[in-house]
């Protein structure tokens, strides 16, 4: 809108210059505008944690270094190059300084939004993008103060000696304070609102820090901004950010842009100088950070898909690369060319970040399976790596039973990585990672749900510390319902998860029915089913009870696996298989055989039921694979008095419910296939009143059967990846990992 409103398009109009931007108000708007920078650097610092760097890798601290000391020989050359080839009026020498820092600038929050919009926050690229983007921000700001400094002196060095002793102070003696207050605030009820005057009182000291940092020569935006860096992240922090964000940058700032816009002409760019020279500045001013950060990742042997998207992602500017070129335009480090140049040269970094990371990391291609993403290729005594998300805390009585009884030993440890899924009402995704040895910090949208989030997490710590040989790793995952999935499938693809689990949408209402917790969390599961990387677990908890080894009461929990056909019931059979390693545990494998009419059911079924069969070969692939897969189980638990096989001879769908009813309904749980919710000659009969597609047609059956104490079914899909495919490729490839 400001480069709109300015001389490069309708600023030349009499009536626009006259009445919509006329002279008088330029002071006001320059007033709003450094004060929408002060209070916006002031947000920048309160996001900003510090804390990870000092714990930063190699590659990360490198790829800091690199993005700041090239751009900045980059910026020095470049301007210089400027100078030389300017035939009439030479632009400032000092503005190499600006283009320098605007360069090597990462801009932290506009960084961060875009990782979460390309939900890449936590994946090893974020985390790297993030600490690495914080060293090149708090160094370009350092830069910046002292450049401002010896400019404001006229290139006097020893300017800068009281505006860094004014920061170390305000560091050293506010910082203590305002940490004693939010220690206090802390301490507080968790219902309890913080008051407005704590509010104010820190706003007062914004504008204080401001203006004594003006004092010391500086621009008031740097004590702003050290200021937040001092906060804590909490419920200090968190409650500022709600009261402020929004007018700040939705009042405050848009001054900013309208006063950038309205320096910045483009009928000047090609003044005295070829189009080539022009064009090969904004390329190689938009390419300095991207290949400096890329050969770095190059070097540490990293792929170059990451390294391209870490390099753009890196040379992210935003607003606050605006806010420096701006103050250099103020300290007339910049005439109208170069001005112009260096900000066509941000317009080109902003708009290719979006499609190049996208292309470099779409989510489709990103998800491809890779060894033991499933249960079935894996050693029923391997080490698990599971997944759990939870909406609420009424899902986490059956989850938490379902992981007692998931058989962690020694030998066959669980990783538990513990997701509570939130919706979000902010402007950008998020995914916290919960510090165990510190009070929990869950920027989440209510106090409500940050005291769910702690229940939860307390819960999951419970369950590791009545399981040695079970780590958990609690975390928020803050997202809107419509991407929720991708987060999760993008968070279990970085952690190598085999199984993800989940939560049934629906509750028993306590007469026989089911009530609809959230309609909203249906459609996050069905979301899953269709696109995530590893198997699924999907759990309708009816009262479900844990059994672990360290329990001191000899409770037993009966579990019994209907095995009818297909790698979803190959997939339930193997997490039935861990979970008989179980000392507590009876479990109890029922295999449904064809009978004699299984000609006539394969005419009943319709053409679109036979997804899976569309060849003979194909089909007789996966009943050989199912033979071998049962018969490789039943030779391995031959000797456990704990599994038993069952094998029943039926005909139809309706036998299969009635031999379950009256001689398995006495089992704390049912494991079952969800068989991609498409129908095979057993199960064809089940799909005329199908409701709950998630659950599969055996599996809502299950659920919808009336029993007399009915159990708790968890119904099991194969990775959608690696199940669903007709390639003979992928059979024989299964079928190898089995006989291996």
């Amino acid at each position: 809108a400001g480069i709109l409103l300015g001389p490069s398009v309708l600023g030349n109009l009499g009536w626009v210059a006259n009445h919509i931007t006329p002279f008088e108000a330029s002071l006001f708007l320059e007033t709003m505008a450094n004060l929408g920078v002060t209070f916006y650097m002031f947000l920048v610092g309160l996001e900003m944690d510090i804390t990870p760097l000092r714990k930063m890798g190699k590659t990360a601290f490198s790829v800091a270094i690199a993005g700041i000391i090239f751009p900045l020989i980059a910026g020095v050359g470049l301007h210089a190059t400027i100078l030389e080839h300017q035939t009439s009026v030479r632009a400032p020498e000092m503005g190499a300084y600006f283009w320098s820092i605007a360069l090597s600038l990462t801009s932290f929050p506009d960084l961060a939004r875009a990782l979460s919009d390309h939900k890449l926050m936590y994946t090893e690229l974020g985390k790297t993008a993030l600490t690495a983007a914080a060293v090149c921000d708090l160094s370009c700001w350092s830069l910046l103060v002292v450049a401002v400094c010896i400019i404001s002196g006229r290139k006097e060095l020893h300017i800068a000696i009281p505006v860094m002793v004014c920061m170390a102070s305000l560091w050293f003696v506010l910082r203590p304070f305002i940490r004693k207050i939010a220690k206090k605030i802390s301490k507080r009820s968790k219902d309890a609102p913080i008051p407005d005057n704590h509010i104010y009182f820190i706003l007062s000291l914004v504008l204080l820090s401001g203006f004594i940092t003006e004092l010391c020569g500086a621009h008031s935006m740097f004590g702003a901004f050290m200021l937040g860096l001092m906060i804590p992240g909490g419920k200090l922090g968190a409650s500022i950010k709600d009261k402020v964000e929004e007018f700040i940058v939705g009042i405050l700032l848009p001054p900013t842009f309208l006063i950038i816009g309205a320096r910045t002409n483009f009928v000047f760019i090609f003044a005295d100088v070829s189009i080539g020279m022009v064009l090969l500045v904004i390329l190689l001013a938009s390419l300095a950070k991207i290949v400096s950060t890329l050969l770095v990742c190059l070097y540490f042997k990293c792929p170059m898909r990451d390294g391209l998207a870490l390099g753009v992602l890196m040379n992210t500017k935003g607003v606050l690369a605006l806010i420096v070129l701006n103050e250099g335009r103020n300290m007339q480090g910049f005439d109208q060319q170069t001005f112009t140049w260096i900000m066509a040269a941000i317009l080109l970094m902003t708009i290719i970040t979006g499609p190049i990371v996208s292309w470099t990391h779409n989510s489709a291609r990103h998800l491809r399976p890779y060894n033991h993403r499933n249960l079935e290729r894996s050693k029923p005594d391997a080490p698990l790596r599971v997944l759990v998300c939870v909406h609420s805390t009424r899902n986490l009585p059956g989850l938490i039973s379902l992981l007692q009884n998931s058989n962690a030993t020694r030998n066959s440890p669980i990783t538990v990585f513990a997701a509570h899924l939130v919706e979000l009402t902010r402007a950008s995704a998020m995914l916290i990672f919960h510090d165990k040895n510190k009070t929990m910090d869950t920027e989440i949208n209510t106090t409500r749900e940050k005291a769910e989030a702690e229940q939860i997490v307390s819960a999951f710590e419970s369950f590791e510390k009545d399981n040695p040989a079970a780590a958990v790793q609690p975390l928020t995952v803050v997202s809107p319902y419509a991407t929720m999935h991708e987060d999760v499938n993008n968070f279990s693809l970085d952690k190598f998860a085999s199984i993800i689990l989940i939560p049934y949408h629906k509750r028993p209402d306590g007469v026989g029915g089911w009530t609809d917790e959230n309609i909203e969390h249906k459609q996050v599961n069905q979301n899953l089913l269709a696109t995530s990387s590893c198997s699924i677990g999907l759990l309708v908890d009816r009262g479900l009870m844990g059994v672990s080894e360290s329990q001191k009461d000899t409770q037993e929990c009966h579990v019994a696996m209907f095995f009818i056909e297909g790698p979803d019931d190959r997939e339930a059979l193997a997490y039935a298989w861990r979970m008989a390693g179980n000392p507590r545990l009876i479990l109890t494998l029922v295999r449904f055989v064809l009978g004699k009419d299984v000609s006539e059911l394969g005419e009943g079924v319709e053409e679109d039921d036979h997804e899976i069969f569309t060849t003979i070969f194909e089909r007789e692939k996966q009943k050989q694979l199912d033979d071998d897969y049962v018969n490789e189980f039943r030779f391995r638990t031959m000797h456990d008095q704990s599994i038993a096989y069952v094998e029943e001879l039926v005909n139809s769908s309706d036998k299969i419910i009635s031999i379950i009813n009256t001689a398995y309904s006495d089992f704390n749980l049912y494991v079952v296939g969800r068989g991609h919710g498409k129908a095979c000659p057993l199960t064809v009969g089940l799909s005329n009143w199908s409701d709950s597609p998630e659950l599969g047609l055996l599996g809502e059956a299950l659920v919808s059967s009336d029993f007399e104490s009915p159990p708790s079914v968890l119904v099991v899909q194969q990775s959608a990846h690696l199940s669903t495919g007709s390639s003979k490729h992928n059979l024989l490839d299964t079928m190898q990992k089995i006989y291996e």
